[in-house]
């Protein structure tokens, strides 16, 4: 998430970025909608049509990350996969980096996909597989997948595991973080990586961010922004984590069951992604912990009271996601 100083709405900043696209003078009320967190999402209309305005500061953000969502963006709808579409600017890019009196920001515009959140909606058996189906087609588009350019691919989640150690050379109290990033490197590298197993995943392909459209009966996704090179169980975890918070308990296994045939009946030969699960959980745990741990390290007197109440939050989610931190990983 991006640095609490970065959370205010900011209808002129909004507005003023906007003005490297389209829009209808008169949609701008809809920033009302308005909802930050990793990036600030900025929803208005062009021609009538809704479209979504995203942007963050060049500071928080990777370049290199941000065109290569892209391009994996194009290539998932060149091939007929449900994913938003990105609307280019008026110089022709789709990625504008613009300098205003806020700060130099990065930022994109997408179209609206159809349909309704999975986390808005009732979830029943059909949508559950079709939300498997729609991962399993992820990976499976995936799996072919070549950047353009090689070196400027989404980054791995190596590159992930660095940047953790870099964020915690600022904090040299959090040692149980550290430990945690070092065992999970170790522990990683000892995993098989094949194209059967490894590739570009989502990584945030939970039910909020994914669109269930009715009429289609099929899938749609959204934000691409937390994407890297992982293993595909990384996303098959995450997705069952908060899928789990929607389902009946009673139900879990039978629902969790469903979304798992959907999933495979996309990629092909089934092999023990469950084994797997566990340092797939503590890998996210570690990296919410790191995110948040930035976020909310500078602070400021006088914080308006939405702020503590975050902070407060955000203190709670830390401590359990840090639980498990040094402790041995379960198989």
């Amino acid at each position: 998430m991006l640095t609490l100083k970065h959370l205010f709405q900011n209808n002129d900043l909004a507005e003023m970025i906007l003005k490297n696209w389209s829009y209808d003078p008169e949609s701008l009320d809809m920033f009302q909608y308005y909802r930050i967190s990793s990036n600030a999402v900025y929803p208005f209309r062009d021609q009538g049509e809704v479209r979504l305005l995203r942007f963050a500061p060049v500071e928080e953000k990777n370049q290199i990350n941000l065109s290569a969502e892209l391009e994996f963006l194009r290539y998932l709808r060149t091939n007929y996969y449900g994913a938003m579409e990105v609307v280019p600017s008026h110089s022709g890019t789709e990625l504008v980096e613009t300098r205003t009196p806020w700060g130099t920001y990065y930022a994109s515009v997408f179209k609206r996909v159809p349909g309704s959140q999975l986390g808005s909606i009732q979830l029943n058996d059909s949508i559950l597989y079709s939300y498997g189906q729609a991962l399993g087609e992820l990976h499976q588009l995936s799996r072919i997948f070549k950047p353009e350019q090689e070196e400027k691919r989404r980054w791995t989640y190596t590159d992930v595991l660095d940047w953790m150690q870099k964020i915690l050379e600022d904090f040299p109290a959090e040692t149980a973080a550290l430990n945690e990033v070092e065992l999970l490197r170790t522990y990683f590298a000892a995993w098989p990586i094949n194209k059967q197993n490894f590739g570009l995943i989502h990584y945030d392909f939970e039910p909020d961010n994914v669109f269930y459209d009715e009429k289609k009966q099929s899938c749609y996704a959204i934000d691409f922004d937390d994407s890297m090179y992982h293993w595909y169980a990384m996303d098959v975890e995450q997705s069952l984590d908060s899928l789990r918070e929607e389902i009946e308990p009673e139900q879990w296994e039978q629902k969790k069951q469903l979304f798992l045939n959907g999933y495979w009946s996309e990629t092909g030969e089934r092999y023990d992604l469950e084994s797997m699960f566990p340092a797939c959980r503590r890998f996210a745990n570690l990296y919410g912990y790191l995110r948040m741990l930035r976020s909310v390290a500078e602070q400021w007197s006088h914080e308006p009271e939405w702020m503590s109440g975050l902070r407060a939050r955000l203190s709670r989610k830390m401590t359990e996601q840090a639980e498990q931190f040094g402790k041995v990983v379960n198989s």
